[in-house]
């Protein structure tokens, strides 16, 4: 089952949360950055001991003060006009993301816009990504069972509401 808000993914009751990271998972700006304030100083430790992720790839880590049992950090990829395997990337972050969720047996797992931000990546073509692979990897395995699409901003609430009711 996929589902839609618009709200603060630091808020969300669900077995993992995913966290839009930066390579060395030790925070930065955006939803990286509010998550880490949000789970406090334990998460920071954890990620320091993780020792990074490279692009398109995914780590999980306990969520300390969320409630979000888990959190599943991803990095997405710079957009840097499309010809740098960046939809590739971008794909397997959610893959991977996923992944995680299904070994762990997570039932339910919110995704933020991952890479739409500073990381400039066209939203439309991300939110296109996005739900591709998500009904792909939904499509063979059991977990997760909830996947939630959470925007923060309007512009991809639209983006991703016109897809979906597709």
């Amino acid at each position: 089952m996929i589902e839609l808000i618009q709200g603060d993914i630091t808020q969300l009751d669900v077995d993992a949360i995913v966290n839009a990271a930066n390579e060395s998972l030790l925070g930065g700006d955006g939803v990286d950055g509010a998550i880490h304030r949000a789970a406090g100083h334990l998460l920071l430790e954890e990620c320091r001991q993780i020792g990074g992720c490279p692009t398109g790839e995914a780590r999980i880590t306990k969520g300390y003060n969320l409630r979000a049992r888990f959190v599943i950090h991803t990095v997405g990829p710079v957009w840097r006009g499309g010809h740098h395997h960046e939809t590739e990337l971008l794909r397997s972050a959610y893959t991977n993301s996923l992944k995680i969720a299904a070994q762990h047996k997570l039932a339910s797992i919110a995704f933020p816009n991952i890479s739409t931000g500073v990381y400039r990546f066209p939203k439309q073509t991300a939110a296109q990504i996005a739900i591709r692979a998500v009904k792909d990897f939904c499509e063979k395995n059991s977990f997760p069972a909830r996947v939630i699409f959470v925007c923060f901003d309007q512009e991809n609430f639209a983006i991703y509401s016109q897809l979906l009711s597709k």
